[in-house]
């Protein structure tokens, strides 16, 4: 028995640990939502954003701090946007309801298309589940991000323009990651697999860090804190 989602399949193991722990939503007709965020008075913005089961997708662009559509077919995936202002700082947070699971079915459809603001410094923390993720977060004006994957695919896109140096922080799970990186600004990565493995593609290794050609002699510097579980994390070096 496999789980998939728009064609996308699970390994049987990955298939019972899901199934066996949440129910299933039924089929229900196809619901498409939009929401948006104004940044109100705040200067700069946390933005938290958990997925359990899905199809994500993460880009900039935004005329505010947040621009959304969402599609699902029940009534409880319905997800849930939350932001207020705490002094000088806006905190968004966008989740899945609890209790939310892709289970054994393949026909379900449950997709966000989220646009963050490029203008607005900001905090990003993300936590996957299973499914399809992609993050573009080229142009963004990120302080630190810090991403956790499950049992999904991943493919994280870092490779710039950047004008300030910010931290990255991520942790593996049973799912897939690969991690688009720059040429022209610093990158150092500390990484450390599991179960799993690290692989990096352009990047110069001394033990468990890796570094391109102008780590050092750049005035930004994209550091990374790279930890691998069951599956499998790739740097790859693009332009």
């Amino acid at each position: 028995m496999h789980v998939s989602l728009s064609g996308w399949a699970l390994p049987p193991a990955i298939s019972l640990l899901l199934t066996g722990c949440i129910g299933v939503p039924p089929r229900g007709e196809p619901r498409e939502e939009t929401r948006t965020v104004s940044l109100g008075n705040a200067e700069r913005a946390n933005v938290r954003i958990e997925m359990k089961a899905g199809e994500l997708r993460v880009s900039g662009g935004a005329g505010d701090l947040l621009q959304a559509t969402f599609q699902y077919d029940d009534e409880r995936w319905k997800p849930e946007v939350r932001y207020d202002v705490t002094g000088f700082r806006g905190n968004l947070t966008v989740r899945q309801r609890t209790g939310i699971s892709i289970g054994p079915r393949s026909d379900l459809h449950h997709e966000w298309d989220l646009k963050l603001s490029d203008d607005v410094p900001m905090d990003l923390d993300v936590s996957l589940g299973a499914g399809r993720n992609e993050m573009d977060l080229r142009g963004m004006q990120l302080r630190q991000l810090d991403v956790r994957l499950g049992a999904g695919e991943l493919d994280l896109n870092l490779t710039g323009p950047w004008k300030k140096s910010f931290e990255t922080r991520i942790r593996g799970g049973v799912g897939k990651a690969t991690v688009r990186l720059p040429k022209d600004v610093g990158v150092q990565a500390r990484a450390r697999g599991g179960i799993g493995e690290i692989k990096a593609h352009g990047l110069h290794r001394e033990g468990h860090t890796y570094t391109n050609d102008v780590f050092d002699r750049s005035p930004v510097t994209l550091r990374l804190d790279i930890e691998g579980g069951i599956g499998e994390i790739r740097l790859e070096l693009e332009g």
